[in-house]
């Protein structure tokens, strides 16, 4: 099943383990994020369920087989027995997760993968696709959130970001506190709740203004929110007060001097005896606006936030990385760094253990996985996949959502500034042990 959803040298890799003998060599592999981007102090562990559900169904069809046996990249190596391993493959191995919705810093792994070379291999492009791109917008939307101070959040992305892809940001943005999104297949997928009004066409198709809000109101008479900007928005206003009355759940704005303009709206629906309707704005929005406008005063209940969450605008790509850190053959085993300039990685497989400093400050040690538990600490890789088979139950995802949320809001307030001049994520700490073992490794390449 979408095995071929890869990059080519996964497979020519493959082929190459397979044919020169070293396709059952154990290999550890740990999928991490080596620096925060600039512009953001924590991120949001996002994709790790659908990293799973791939995991477990990775299937080579015989479709699959017939392409790779005709691609001129492959077409040596598609001998029978190579044919049959893959008709035959299976993950097997094992895979440790942190739990979506963690947060997690720089240098720290996310997944770690312990199966045959060949296997954990084959795993690398989707796992780095999934989980970069679920948590590039999940820690985006984080942000968001913690702008719009307890305001409504709907995810209004889709028109902004290929069909798949729209659904792992509505995905992951419920995950992090928006109340839901525009994307109906979501929400009937993830349960999700669902939000959406009327775009200007419906107001245009009609003959004027009034008669417009009066047949959507008479269409979803418990229901009614208006989008009265098509306009003259403070004239909108008037009439959706005038013609709804009391059955107006709210207003949207998607356009102009939102401040100035929600604060002329509020005071018609108030004049109206409205004030249990709500404003919602949208239009291009992020966190900085959110909080310039709320800074401001302005009177919104809730926000639409699309184009700038969904592609993640100011920080559009995320660096994670997918790295071999030790590896076990014919009864010896060895741990692994790379110590290129900018691009080193630590030896060995790890766990991350997290505690809370007496300050409040989040203390984040990366120590070797086969190391003592310390006292009073938890370690944030867990299990999830044994021998191929997945551990444990299936967490809701309103679970993760409660656990993700309060796991943000427990952060100290300095990940929570937006300003691009203070400092960002802790310093990751290494263990007496992980110093040790890095400077063996060192010196054994070295000479």
């Amino acid at each position: 099943m979408r095995a071929l959803e890869t990059d080519l040298y996964q497979l020519t890799m493959a082929a190459g383990y397979f044919h020169r003998g070293l396709a059952d060599t154990t290999a550890t592999f740990e999928l991490f994020v080596r620096n925060l981007p600039r512009a953001r102090r924590y991120l949001v562990a996002c994709g790790i369920e659908s990293a799973l559900d791939y995991i477990e169904a990775l299937r080579f069809e015989d479709d699959d087989i017939a392409y790779l046996r005709e691609l001129p990249a492959m077409r040596d190596a598609m001998t029978p027995t190579f044919v049959e391993y893959l008709r035959a493959f299976r993950y097997r191995g094992d895979v440790f997760t942190v739990p979506e919705g963690t947060v997690v810093f720089g240098g720290e792994p996310m997944v770690q993968v312990r199966g045959s070379l060949l296997e954990a291999q084959m795993l690398e492009t989707f796992l780095l696709s999934t989980i970069n791109h679920g948590t590039m917008i999940a820690s985006k939307a984080s942000r968001v959130v913690t702008a719009a101070a307890g305001r409504s959040l709907f995810e209004f992305g889709t028109r902004r970001t290929h069909p798949d892809a729209a659904l792992s940001c509505a995905r992951a943005a419920y995950l992090v506190g928006f109340a839901g999104t525009s994307n109906v297949e979501a929400g009937k997928r993830f349960g999700i709740p669902v939000m959406g009004t009327a775009a200007h066409s419906w107001t245009m198709a009609h003959a004027d203004e009034e008669t417009a809000f009066a047949n959507y109101a008479a269409t979803f008479p418990q229901s009614t929110i208006l989008l009265i900007d098509t306009y003259d928005t403070l004239r909108g206003a008037e009439r959706a007060a005038r013609i709804v009355g009391d059955k107006l759940k709210g207003v949207r704005i998607d356009s102009g001097n939102l401040g100035e303009v929600s604060r002329g709206v509020r005071t018609i629906l108030d004049a109206h005896g409205l004030t249990a309707t709500k404003i919602f704005a949208s239009g291009d929005l992020n966190e900085h606006a959110i909080a310039e406008l709320l800074r401001g005063g302005a009177p919104f209940d809730g926000f639409g936030v699309g184009t700038e969450l969904v592609c993640s605008t100011d920080a559009p790509a995320l660096g994670g990385v997918y790295k071999l850190v030790e590896w076990e053959r014919g009864g010896q085993r060895r741990a692994i760094a790379k110590f290129a300039e900018g691009k080193a990685t630590y030896p060995g497989a790890h766990q991350v253990y997290r505690s809370v400093g007496v300050d409040g400050e989040l203390v984040d040690v990366l120590a070797l996985a086969d190391e003592p538990v310390p006292a009073g600490v938890r370690g944030l890789l867990e299990r999830r996949i044994l021998s191929g088979i997945r551990v444990g139950e299936r967490e809701p995802v309103d679970a993760i959502r409660e656990r993700t949320m309060a796991a943000v809001r427990c952060l100290p307030s300095r990940f929570h500034s937006f300003s691009p001049t203070e400092s960002s994520a802790p310093s990751l700490q290494l263990s007496p042990s992980l110093v040790a073992l890095l400077g063996e490794v060192r010196a054994s390449v070295s000479h």
